[in-house]
């Protein structure tokens, strides 16, 4: 623990997951600061910690709830300058919402509300994207509200399988109904047409995208961290690439480990799109590599640090400093921009697990030297904890996801052997009806493998979960 000029400050985070206890982590490793952490559930990682505060908040998501917490909050602590920061879609977005009233008592690290709905409706993003020339896959827009789109008039310009999500997150955070995933693995247009049904039937009212497939596995992807100034000049940049992936189905592109890399074509793409908009405060890029050229994808930006955050710490570059000294402190930034080259492995996966995933020799090569030289960090296990319980949390944690990798990692390769079949055929080239999918493609995807279903398989992997 570093513990160097302690500033008199109190850092109120909201979430309860990993990213928060990382995020509480590194101001505690940085300035031996006890972050005040507000959740909705309880939760042994937080709620067991002896270098947070953890208050359970029911409803916490809630904008009555939230706003009054946060009152609660600023009365009881408002002699001290209080940071606050959300890890998750829906709180920055209550923030920044409510930025007017909130500012009165916190620093508030985020954008304002037109920037947010711009970069955070993916829509919206791929479209800044071709204007600023940064890569992203190619998309069909879906208005999802009640009286919206017809699911059956969907017409693709790209072959199955496809991926489809929300625009939203934020909003999609809210919406309920049967199978809902994260993001969908869609293999023929009847799967697609359900989906689309599903969620038009939720209470989710934004739009949702239907994308092409880039192939390739969770080592494929790719994660770049930034801090902008309060000048919208990108400072820092953190780049990894992918090891593994939670195989929850609300937990699809999360990573459960990530190794330390560069590329400054990616940083470059990354900063013109940042500064082109005067982005200011932390972003999370979600990047694809497609193995069959090298090209890469765009897929997603978070405008707040992401889950796996402490990865970015993990290789030397705290980042508490940088809201510390650019937003508290007033401290100058180093000059220029700061590239993070540190070596690392982040992970909060089991080692026999992520080693049995890995199928490529020489990254598994990199990835047990990683391990021999103690480069490996888990955020969950914190010489600085003090409790046996929560020191025995890490065990308990990797042990549960021993248990969820295993039984979903034969359907995860099962479904992506599914998707190689399907790249290897002869693409579909007719064409139907305007408002109709072409059933020659659905015919021929369905018929094309004899692997279970993409839908089955989701459902496999929700068991598994649970």
């Amino acid at each position: 623990m570093e513990n160097i000029d302690a500033p008199d400050v109190l850092p109120v985070i909201l979430g309860g997951d990993i990213g928060a206890y990382s995020l509480a982590r590194a101001f505690h490793e940085a300035y031996g600061i006890m972050p005040l952490v507000l959740s909705q559930a309880d939760c042994h990682m937080c709620g067991d910690s002896s270098i947070l505060v953890n208050r359970v908040v029911p409803h916490l998501e809630r904008p009555a709830v939230l706003l009054s917490t946060l009152a609660n909050t600023a009365e009881r602590f408002g002699n001290r300058p209080l940071l606050l920061l959300g890890c998750g879609d829906w709180y920055v977005r209550l923030i920044v919402e409510n930025r007017a009233v909130l500012e009165k008592s916190f620093i508030i690290p985020y954008i304002g509300e037109d920037l947010l709905n711009r970069l955070t409706e993916k829509d919206r993003f791929y479209e800044l994207c071709a204007e600023v020339g940064v890569p992203a896959p190619r998309t069909v827009v879906f208005d999802a509200s009640a009286d919206g789109d017809d699911p059956a008039a969907v017409i693709l310009p790209f072959p199955f399988p496809v991926v489809a999500k929300p625009a939203s997150s934020a909003a999609y955070h809210y919406a309920d109904f049967p199978g809902k995933q994260k993001v969908f693995f869609l293999r023929d247009a009847a799967e697609l047409r359900a989906t689309l049904a599903a969620v038009q039937s939720s209470r989710y009212e934004g739009k949702f995208l239907i994308q092409e497939m880039i192939p390739g596995d969770d080592t494929s992807m790719r994660i770049l961290t930034t801090y902008s100034d309060q000048n919208g000049k990108v400072r820092f940049t953190s780049f990894g690439q992918t090891l593994l992936e939670d195989m929850r189905p609300m937990g699809v592109g999360n990573p459960l480990a990530i190794v330390s890399r560069t590329d400054e074509t990616i940083v470059a793409e990354a900063a013109r799109l940042l500064e082109a908009v005067g982005y200011t405060g932390f972003a999370n890029f979600d990047i694809k590599v497609d193995p069959r050229d090298g090209s890469h994808r765009f897929f997603e930006i978070n405008t707040r640090l992401g889950r796996s955050n402490y990865y970015v710490t993990a290789a030397g570059d705290n980042v508490a400093r940088w809201l510390m000294d650019d937003l508290v402190l007033g401290r100058p930034l180093p000059e220029g921009l700061t590239i993070a080259r540190g070596e690392s492995l982040y992970t909060v996966a089991p080692k026999a697990i992520l080693l049995d995933y890995i199928r490529d020799d020489a990254l598994r090569r990199e990835v047990r030297g990683l391990y021999a030289l103690g480069r490996d960090a888990d955020p969950l296990d914190y010489p600085a904890e003090k409790s046996l319980r929560r020191r025995l949390y890490p065990l308990v944690f990797a042990f549960r996801q021993w248990k969820t990798c295993r039984a979903a990692m034969a359907d995860k390769r099962a479904r992506e052997k599914a998707v190689e079949d399907l790249e290897g055929a002869e693409p579909f080239s007719g064409r139907g009806k305007k408002g109709t999918v072409p059933c020659g493609d659905s015919e021929r995807v369905a018929s094309a493998s004899s692997e279970p279903s993409l839908s089955d398989g989701l459902t496999a992997r929700a068991k598994a979960a649970s």
